[in-house]
């Protein structure tokens, strides 16, 4: 059976304090309304999916574009089945289907929960299903009333409740699958809130009940799963839950964690079996990490890639690179900006690479600036040495080429090219071309004057020191 889905995210979220959208905040690595999407994969393709805005639409639909999702706009919040509403033109052509209404602030929501809810709804002969749940403290979502067969008759916000609805602890989620056929059917039979004139998709339930339809609950245990965002406090405590559920994913993958609750790993990021990530790491964006690597703690990789046996040392720094295999980089090192990194080679501490290659079994250790270069195979870098890639107008390139030798300090003055297998002496600035094979000196000629500082302090009757 068809499924569509349509994920309403059009609220401006005022208890976020925020001038951005709600469902454009981050938990977990993503934004709140990425991880319904990611959630509602799980039963229908991108294509299927239709994201409602309103609040800065044009910014929530930029940031989603690229997921294959399509859009509804609702122009006034006039509430869910308004919003629902919205979507009319784009979905009721799937009228034969199914039709899964989920919300953009719901990121703990997983594929699980809602293929279970697409199921018990297919199998059933039920309008709906909605997902419920039970909280010790109920007070501010609506309550569903059960009939004697456990079917959803009527959901009741909670400042209508009367007394006695108020006891009751099983609330509403909102999220719900439909036969579409008959929620397009009766859908406008929601009537406006005579006080704030919404338009609430809660009323369906007694809707299709008085028109002799059953709605079916399928109820939650956990309600952790449920939790929408309202404030900085839940998104900080959603933020945690989804981290620890992405430490759990690779630990039974067979990653090695040392201190799981101190790591920081986002959502999209991929890890190897037997690598082993030891404390305060924090795996950023669309990252990816090969088998047997070493993170070492402290150490931060932004969307890169790193191949089997990567060793990354302490407090290293890498965002938007590739390093090959069995690679080490630090520790206090820094790669950025597609960084490539061969097979074998050494990046050390307090070495910064910027755009720049270095060939398999190449080697900077020390303290070291290696911008806009193509650095070959088995070069060895000396402590100091810099490419001066920048003349104030342009970037240029420095070539190096395999088995050269580049001495401590040595200033490379781009656009230049080192040589294979040649040697540039410590302490040169180059700025011409050397050959293969060639010794290049690039510095001012050593004078010793002996005697010079008794002269001196004679001269100026400084005493001698003690």
């Amino acid at each position: 059976m068809n499924v569509n889905v349509a994920i309403l995210a059009a609220g401006l979220g005022t208890r976020m304090r925020s001038r951005r959208a709600k469902v454009l905040h981050r938990a977990g690595g993503l934004t709140l309304v990425e991880h319904v999407i990611e959630a509602a994969r799980g039963v229908a393709p991108p294509d299927r999916m239709v994201v409602v805005t309103g609040h800065q639409a044009e910014r929530v639909e930029r940031q989603l574009a690229p997921l294959g999702v399509r859009f509804a706009r609702q122009p006034q919040p006039r509430g869910t089945g308004d919003a629902l509403a919205c979507c009319r033109p784009l979905l009721e052509g799937e009228a034969g289907g199914l039709l899964m209404v989920l919300y953009g602030d719901t990121p703990l929501l997983s594929a699980a929960t809602l293929l279970r809810l697409r199921d018990e709804q297919a199998k059933s002969d039920a309008a709906a299903t909605l997902i419920t749940t039970t909280l010790d403290d109920p007070s501010g979502y609506g309550r569903v009333l059960v009939d004697s067969a456990g079917n959803a008759t009527m959901i009741v916000e909670d400042k209508a409740c009367t007394p006695e609805q108020k006891r009751i602890r099983v609330i509403n989620s909102g999220i719900y699958c439909f036969r579409a056929d008959l929620l397009w059917r009766y859908l406008g039979e929601i009537r406006p809130d005579p006080v704030s004139g919404e338009v609430y998709l809660t009323d369906m339930a007694a809707i299709l009940t008085a028109r002799g339809h059953r709605v079916r609950v399928m109820h939650l245990d956990d309600p952790r799963e449920l939790l929408g965002i309202n404030t900085r406090v839940e998104l900080a405590e959603a933020d945690r839950i989804l981290r620890a559920r992405k430490a759990r994913e690779l630990m039974l993958s067979g990653v090695t964690i040392e201190g799981p609750e101190t790591v920081w790993i986002d959502a999209r990021v991929r890890v190897g079996m037997d690598t082993v990530i030891e404390p305060s790491v924090r795996l950023l964006g669309d990252t990816e990490i090969g088998e047997d690597c070493r993170i070492g703690a402290g150490a931060i990789i932004e969307s890169s890639r790193l191949g089997a046996g990567v060793w990354v040392k302490p407090y290293t720094l890498i965002s938007e690179s590739t390093v090959e295999p069995r690679a080490e980089i630090g520790p206090f090192a820094r790669l950025r900006m597609d960084a490539q990194i061969g097979q074998e080679a050494r990046v050390g501490n307090f070495v910064e690479v910027k755009k720049s290659r270095l060939g398999a079994g190449a080697k900077s250790q020390h303290l070291a600036y290696l911008g806009d270069a193509r650095i070959g195979e088995r070069v060895n870098v000396g402590a100091g040495t810099i490419t001066c890639n920048y003349d104030g107008e342009r970037k240029h390139q420095t070539e190096i080429g395999d088995g050269a030798f580049i001495g401590s300090n040595a200033t490379l003055v781009a656009p230049v090219r080192i040589g294979e297998a040649s040697y540039v002496g410590a302490g040169s600035v180059i700025t011409e071309a050397v050959p293969d094979g060639a010794l290049a000196l690039g510095r001012g000629r050593q004078v010793v004057k002996q005697g010079w500082v008794a002269k001196k302090r004679g001269r100026s009757g400084d005493p001698p020191p003690e």
